[in-house]
């Protein structure tokens, strides 16, 4: 997840009114200063953050680099992580920025750009997609936020932003929800199978999801077929719109990464559990990560769908395994959904290819075969 830095360092009239919208819109992370240190030390979901050696805040930034050598050797009692704050003002700062990255010294990097924006930003993405230190960016305003976290698509890992009122905070909550984007293409159905028998898995999650909106589930690494969420009415059973009938119990499900880097990974859908966070995927690709209220699984009659993407011979084959009932759906390229139980061979479904190999649900790269 793109982590949000907010400036709180000035006391301003408006302070408690931004720090209560902020925390309802889930940024914890918090940079404060001598003034404003106290109002936020004591809440337990913050992080602080601080520019002043003096206080005990729980990452500190540096804004000279030969400070932060003389620390590191002195007693780190005072904070858990450390970081520093640049200006990038020519391709000398640029470097020695990438050089301080890869030397993995620091937790944080703090980047401002005046001038030139986006291809300093660029280059630090390209050359420090290895290193772990989170690479972050100070922001003027809202479009400077959307800009630096779409860089080169995967964006920075963050940014540090000062509010000036409530509304700059939704519209910075909007622009996260929007972020994750991922890629899905159509792939034509070329066999359907009954199973008699198979515990499937409902995963209702905390929050309402729109027409064209789903999750992305397979039976393999290989790819994702786009379930379709429980928004519709029908004669007989009302809608669920918090509700994703997703599949089998042996289906992997994508999920967000901790790791600011990797923009997923996979977990079984038998190990969601209420809390848990998932990612939720319109028919654009445009993806939003929501919270699990809670798992239902239980035994029902099921569907295994074979899809092939591609042409010979570099089709690929991916397939689902869904509840048999009409209230399932897959869903076609325009965002129509269409029942399970109403599906052909030859129809094609909007689905996502996969990293094909995964460990414990991370991406690797190393052969396994799953068929």
């Amino acid at each position: 997840m793109k982590k949000v830095i907010l400036d709180f360092r000035a006391k301003s009239t408006n302070l408690n009114e931004l720090a209560q919208e902020a925390f309802n819109m889930n940024f914890f992370d918090i940079l404060v200063s001598q003034e404003t240190f106290s109002q936020f030390n004591a809440i337990k979901q913050v992080t602080t953050y601080t520019m002043d050696p003096g206080l005990k805040a729980e990452v500190l930034i540096y804004e000279k680099h030969e400070d932060l050598h003389s620390y590191s050797e002195e007693d780190s009692s005072r904070a858990k992580k450390l970081g520093l704050y640049m200006n990038i003002t020519n391709k000398n700062d640029l470097d020695g920025a990438i050089e301080l990255c890869k030397s993995n010294l620091i937790n944080i990097i703090i980047i401002r750009a005046k001038n030139w924006k986006v291809i300093p930003i660029e280059n630090l993405i390209a050359e420090t997609a290895n290193s772990n230190t989170q690479l972050i960016t100070h922001v003027k305003d809202i479009g400077e936020a959307a800009l630096m976290l779409k860089t080169l698509e995967s964006g920075v890992d963050g940014i540090l932003f000062h509010p000036k009122n409530a509304d700059e905070l939704i519209e910075l909550k909007k622009l996260l929800r929007s972020n994750y984007k991922i890629e899905l293409e159509p792939a034509k159905i070329i066999e359907i199978q009954s199973i008699s028998e198979s515990e499937r898995v409902c995963v209702d999650t905390t929050s309402l999801l729109n027409v064209g909106e789903g999750m992305l589930v397979g039976s393999t690494a290989m790819g994702f077929v786009l379930i379709h969420a429980e928004v519709f009415e029908t004669q007989f059973i009302s809608s669920r719109p918090f509700r994703v009938n997703a599949g089998d119990v042996s289906a992997y499900i994508l999920v967000p990464s901790e790791d600011a880097k990797i923009k997923y990974k996979t977990r079984y859908l038998s190990e969601i559990k209420g809390g848990d966070k998932v990612f939720v995927v319109d028919y654009l690709g445009n993806a939003r990560i929501v919270t699990a209220g809670r798992v239902k699984i239980e035994t029902r009659p099921m569907l295994r769908f074979l899809f092939e993407v591609g042409k010979a011979p570099d089709c690929i084959e991916i397939s689902c395994i869904c509840q048999n009932a009409e209230t399932i759906n897959l869903v076609d390229i325009d965002g129509k959904a269409n029942s399970v139980a109403n599906v052909s061979v030859g129809e094609e479904y909007l689905v996502h290819i996969g990293p094909g190999a995964t460990h414990f649900g991370t991406i690797i790269k190393e052969r396994i075969i799953e068929k």
